[in-house]
């Protein structure tokens, strides 16, 4: 068999060398460190503007204002890292999500990715001149059929992209629960599904609409699998962590070093959402009725019943960031346990790329 070579991933007039789009991982694990070194790369390294004002002195007291002015700052901060492709991750459910949206849009950003729920919306915010690409990150081909039809009749848009979002990914999850390990899920199943409702538009408004696989994808040769499914990329996050770049503490990258396969575990996040995590003491806490009612410092998600959560889900995120995973918890994706090492950011995208050329050979 020939030898297939990475072939670039085409978003509109972006175009990156290597397919691969490092995922928006919020909060504070990806940011201008992590991203820019992706796009140095040949990537596209994305910011996740899910609680990027942690660092700001008045986070807890100006949680707009601190957000604004951080994700201004890591955007300023990856360009004078990197000319290469820039993204920005923003969670439809967050409370400041049209302030981050204008913001990114404001600072030029490439990409804007955007899931935890329809963005119907997104493309009212886009500039006279504006180049910023929309990319909506969906888990059903019904989904997507449903962004691209009610942009194009409100705004006369349709996505640069899409990207799928599979059961197997790390944190907050788009299924049910008792769907997270029914087959008929799979990511595997997704990308066929979502490639065929895109096809439509695409020949009809003769426009590409390339489709990204994500959610669980690991190896170079599971590229090469959703590739030949369809896929024009992938995007990947857990396995970015346990690089020297994430801008995660040396103990939350250890985490997942560390981590086995009995230890992956689906939680009930306090935002309502399915979500896959590390298991702790922290997580066994609350398990088992330790934790105590708080005060929400943010009511940073919409979908968020803080008056019933046992803890603030920011919080424990926060924490878990700086290395103190006694107070918090690692999100992980289904295939953290296979990590045994930290490398550099260079180091695993040129391993992604040689194992996607050994499958393809």
């Amino acid at each position: 068999m020939i030898n297939i070579k990475l072939k670039e991933l085409k978003i509109g007039d972006l175009i990156a060398k290597i397919p691969i789009i490092q995922g928006g991982m919020g909060v504070g694990i990806s940011l201008s460190g992590l991203a820019s070194a992706v796009a140095n790369e040949g990537g596209i390294g994305v910011i996740s503007a899910a609680g990027v004002g942690m660092r700001e002195p008045d986070f807890f007291k100006n949680f707009v204002g601190s957000n604004i002015r951080a994700l201004k700052d890591e955007i300023k901060k990856a360009r004078g890292l990197s000319k290469g492709i820039l993204g920005v991750n923003i969670m439809v459910a967050l409370t400041n999500f049209a302030d981050m949206v204008k913001t990114a849009i404001e600072e030029k950003i490439d990409i804007i990715f955007a899931g935890a729920g329809l963005p119907l919306n997104l493309p009212k915010y886009l500039t006279p001149g504006s180049k910023t690409k929309l990319v909506p990150i969906v888990s059903s081909g019904k989904a997507a059929r449903i962004i691209s039809e009610r942009w194009y009749k409100q705004y006369n848009y349709l996505p640069d992209a899409i990207v799928v979002e599979g059961p197997m990914a790390g944190g907050h999850l788009g299924f049910k629960a008792e769907n997270i390990n029914d087959p008929a899920y799979s990511l595997e199943n997704l990308i066929p599904d979502v490639v065929s409702e895109m096809r439509k538009f695409e020949e009809k408004y003769n426009k590409s609409i390339p489709i990204i696989a994500a959610g669980g994808v690991y190896s170079g040769e599971d590229i090469f699998k959703f590739i030949k499914l369809g896929a024009s990329g992938v995007q990947m996050a857990t396995r970015f962590v346990a690089t020297d770049e994430c801008d995660a503490s040396i103990k939350f990258k250890q985490a997942y070093v560390d981590a086995e396969e009995k230890d992956i575990v689906i939680i009930k996040s306090p935002v309502g959402m399915p979500g896959r995590a590390i298991r702790n003491h922290f997580i066994d806490d609350v398990n088992i009725g330790k934790m105590k009612q708080i005060m929400c410092p943010y009511h940073c998600i919409i979908t968020c019943d803080y008056k019933k959560s046992p803890y603030c889900i920011v919080l424990a995120l926060i924490n878990a960031q700086k290395g103190r995973l006694k107070n918090g918890f690692a999100f992980a994706g289904e295939t953290v346990h296979k990590i045994k090492e930290i490398v550099s950011v260079k180091k695993l995208m040129a391993l992604l790329s040689k194992e996607y050329d050994t499958a393809s050979s």
